[in-house]
């Protein structure tokens, strides 16, 4: 029983994540990240040829690029189903047992944030990756034993923001490693457009392409913003999306013309105003603004030195010129 609830959990998806309404399910239909899509393409084509199972993927990149959906595509493209598990949650061998034993052949394994994955975990799933099978320890010590379990041939596909977090050991069981780049205007804005159409809300091209300029890059950004300004449109019972509505509403949310929120502001704010620009290090910054370290790394400063507003340095962070410019700043020369 207590097996079984666990693949319930592993298999349980959040619908804040993963919106089966406006994800896309194959691959002609994902918008961006060309040279990734037709390689994979490429891949799952010939694994089909040799009637093999897909070689081990990982995607890496900023949140909210589109991993998990190009982890759902790839399982579509293969005709296959697909289990889901978290790296945090996968805290005991009987865990990883679960969901493996669970798998049917060219089945998809999907395990976000994998780089948090414990490393006792990470050394019982080498031989699942390799050798499709599974060695463990049951029973308290002085009165255990080792079993193996043969595997079903199946594809696991990670994901992390933080590739470099991964162990070598991890990384390089992995035969196809892709990194997901920032959407341009363009991308964001086909993005948007489909959107509206899956959700039957019709947006103007002129409020489309304002809400893709202020997505920061990320469609899953792009996708929250729309359905908020939606909610603008519907109580002032619009019957399309247009550019004032949009403005106002993204104004209301306090996100700048260029995507920056509250919480970027603070981050550049506090750089300049209490460390002169900079170079300041990381931990200084978070204990300013009250944000945890690794949330100012993988959610924030990504698109901020994407942006050119924040450069990092061997001594720290350092604001650019141009987040001067942006927020409005006159820059005062270090004497």
């Amino acid at each position: 029983m207590e097996n079984e609830s666990v693949i319930k959990n592993y298999e349980l998806v959040d619908d804040n994540i993963i919106d089966n309404t406006i994800r896309p399910e194959s691959i002609e239909e994902y918008v961006g990240q060309n040279d990734v899509k037709e390689n994979i393409k490429v891949f799952v084509e010939a694994a089909k040829m040799r009637n093999e199972p897909l070689d081990h993927v990982l995607l890496y990149g900023p949140p909210g690029l589109g991993k998990t959906t190009l982890a759902f595509i790839i399982a579509h493209e293969l005709g296959t189903k697909i289990k889901t598990a978290s790296g945090p949650s996968i805290e005991k061998s009987g865990d990883l047992a679960a969901i493996l034993s669970t798998l049917d052949p060219g089945d998809v394994l999907f395990i976000d944030e994998i780089h948090r994955m414990p490393r006792y975990i990470e050394e019982i799933l080498y031989p699942a990756m390799e050798d499709f099978s599974l060695d463990i320890i049951i029973g308290s010590e002085g009165n255990s034993r080792n079993i193996k379990i043969d595997l079903p041939p199946f594809t696991l596909v990670g994901a992390t923001t933080r590739a470099g977090d991964l162990s070598s050991p991890l990384r390089d069981r992995f035969g196809i490693i892709s990194k997901l780049q920032y959407y341009t205007i363009e991308e964001l804005t086909a993005i948007i457009k489909r959107t509206s159409r899956v959700l039957d809300m019709p947006i103007s091209d002129e409020a489309a392409l304002e809400l893709a300029k202020r997505s920061r890059g990320t469609p899953r950004i792009a996708n929250r913003l729309f359905k908020r300004v939606r909610d603008f449109a519907m109580v002032k019972k619009l019957k399309e999306i247009d550019l004032e509505t949009t403005s106002e509403a993204l104004d209301r949310l306090k996100i700048d013309k260029i995507g920056l929120d509250n919480t970027d502001h603070e981050l550049l704010l506090a750089i300049i105003n209490k460390f002169n620009g900079g170079p300041v290090g990381i931990e200084a910054i978070s204990s300013s603004i009250g944000e945890e370290v690794t949330t100012i790394e993988d959610v924030y400063e990504p698109y901020l030195l994407q942006a050119g507003l924040l450069k990092r340095t061997a001594r720290g962070r350092v604001v650019t010129d141009k987040a001067y410019e942006v927020l409005g700043i006159s820059k005062v020369k270090k004497e």
